[in-house]
């Protein structure tokens, strides 16, 4: 684990944040080739990657507030701090957090009101599909504007954004967030002293303080960087030559991630929000497999219509 992957002079640059931005470029410059490569202008591709990028973070921000679980706690930041609980211990609550310690419940409050942690997305806090659904609507906007293929950039994206997802993983697994559950298997990981793992175990009662290092859990960072990866390799290698209409590359990522996601999802022990015993990327995943059925269909239909001979 490590939160903070360099400094440059007194500015520190998160690893999280760095490799996510690796990602997108790694991500972007690859679609601008591709674009080179099939004759269209690769200066559209790098203007939708930055606005793609401005947009991801706004939507995977907005739904970490809305569905994580943290939102009244964002609410109470601004309206009522007393109401919003740190599970620290007390030395920490006033040292390190410049808390105030409630000695009855044994928990930490902030003392100041801050009615914009919501928006400080550099603190931590995003979620995948709510920056891909942001992302997805920019993309719509500009591609229609600029008049690029649709259906093309969108096979491009099949290949791109499961990239940029594995970069961003691995940016979680020094940040040290989106851990698994417990395990004792030979391939497990543990996290230093107040790492998110240790936190939420202590917040549980299953380590004596956060200064603990963490029990043992998957490396579900690790896991999902992997089947990301596995997946542009796929779409890329496999399906991309393979296809039977433009749109299909994106359909097969847009399905095996989907479903990848929900399976890893029963490993994840970090805070994740949900409904009906169901993380909240479940049900968006479950949601989006059903997306990419309704598209193959639709474009299986589009493309039987296109080669049908005149009547």
């Amino acid at each position: 684990m490590r939160p903070t992957l360099f400094q440059v002079f007194d500015v520190a640059f998160p690893a999280y944040f760095v490799l996510l931005l690796s990602g997108f470029v790694f991500a972007t410059a690859l679609g601008a080739l591709w674009a080179r490569r099939i004759g269209k202008d690769p200066d559209v591709i790098v203007d939708l990657g930055l606005a793609c990028l401005l947009m991801g973070v706004a939507g995977g921000r907005i739904l970490h507030v809305l569905a994580d679980g943290y939102f009244w706690d964002y609410v109470h930041l601004c309206t009522d701090p007393s109401q919003v609980d740190w599970h620290v211990e007390a030395l920490e609550c006033t040292s390190r957090y410049h808390g105030a310690w409630d000695a009855a419940r044994a928990v930490c409050h902030p003392i100041e009101a801050d009615c914009f942690a919501w928006a400080k997305f550099w603190a931590g806090g995003l979620t995948y599909y709510g920056g891909f659904l942001g992302a997805s609507l920019m993309a719509v906007y500009l591609l229609r504007r600029d008049r690029f293929p649709f259906w093309k950039a969108a096979d491009m994206a099949g290949f791109a954004v499961p990239i940029g997802l594995g970069f961003g993983r691995m940016g979680c697994l020094l940040a040290g967030c989106c851990f698994g559950r417990e395990t004792d298997g030979p391939w497990a990981m543990v996290f230093p002293p107040h790492s998110p793992a240790s936190e939420a175990a202590f917040k549980r009662g299953a380590l004596p303080t956060v200064a603990s290092w963490s029990h043992a859990v998957h490396p579900t960072q690790v896991y999902e960087a992997a089947l990301s990866i596995g997946i542009a390799a796929f779409c890329l290698l496999y399906v991309h030559g393979r296809k039977r209409y433009d749109g299909q590359v994106f359909v097969a990522f847009l399905a095996l991630y989907a479903l990848g996601r929900a399976a890893l999802e029963i490993l994840r022990a970090d805070d994740r929000g949900g409904l009906a015993g169901l993380s909240t990327s479940q049900l968006i995943g479950l949601g989006l497999v059903v997306v990419a059925l309704a598209i193959h269909r639709a474009r299986v239909g589009s493309a039987a219509k296109a080669l049908a001979p005149a009547a």
